[in-house]
């Protein structure tokens, strides 16, 4: 085998041995490239067909490129042929566009006999998308959730809820203040972070516990959703 590769130069005929090293390289890479994505995802909208169709792009790009095999006029027969046919699926995700292209980069590269960059840069790219996924970068998630409930306009029934507040969550801010009882009655709404060991039931039931306290409601805000 490495007799072959060493003989062979770009313009010759190319070895079947080649081109199939280079295919499975492709699709080895293109597998791992399609495992990242499934490691690191995060949202509602995964799709088993997108992770297959990351797990065999590379194996196109590849063909692709050992068909051109450094021939200007394949490459512009080939180019032609795919300008006609036209890829009208929409990606929700910038995210998905990003590991579309990794595994056409790591068919490419290893369709160009180029397996050094090609093994390499899907390694460094995995390994990247791990990092980023599990570090949660660029994530602008502030608080837990909405805290939302009525209450009775008095000062005694604030102080109760702020001691509540304090002692079960790591921080809140009012959003909210909005009259709801002739001036009787107030409706609040905070956003919160839970303390260490806090539950959100716990909170719930806390306030529930307050004389007056009405219509309490959590509404969620998890980081793995994004609308």
């Amino acid at each position: 085998m490495s007799e072959i590769f060493s003989a062979w130069t770009p313009g010759q005929a190319l070895p079947i041995e080649v081109a199939l090293f280079s295919l499975l390289l492709a699709f080895i890479l293109s597998q791992a490239v399609a495992a990242a994505y499934i490691w690191t995802f995060r949202g509602m909208s995964y799709s088993r067909s997108f992770v297959q169709t990351v797990a065999l792009g590379s194996v196109i790009a590849a063909m692709l490129m050992l068909a051109i095999n450094n021939s200007i006029a394949a490459g512009l027969g080939i180019a032609g042929s795919l300008a006609i046919v036209r890829f009208r699926t929409a990606m929700r995700d910038p995210r998905d566009m990003v590991f579309v292209f990794a595994s056409m980069g790591a068919g490419i590269a290893s369709g160009l006999r180029a397996w050094a960059p090609a093994i390499l840069g899907t390694v460094i790219f995995c390994l990247a998308a791990a990092a980023l996924a599990f570090t949660d970068m660029g994530s602008l998630r502030v608080a837990d959730g909405l805290l939302r409930f009525q209450a009775p306009a008095d000062a005694d029934t604030e102080e109760a809820v702020a001691r509540i507040l304090r002692r079960s969550t790591r921080s809140f801010a009012l959003v909210t203040l909005r009259d709801v009882g002739q001036g009787t009655a107030m409706e609040h709404a905070y956003q919160v972070r839970l303390g260490t060991g806090a539950s959100r039931s716990g909170i719930v039931d806390a306030l529930a516990s307050v004389p007056g306290v009405s219509d309490i409601q959590f509404l969620l805000q998890e980081p793995t959703v994004e609308l």
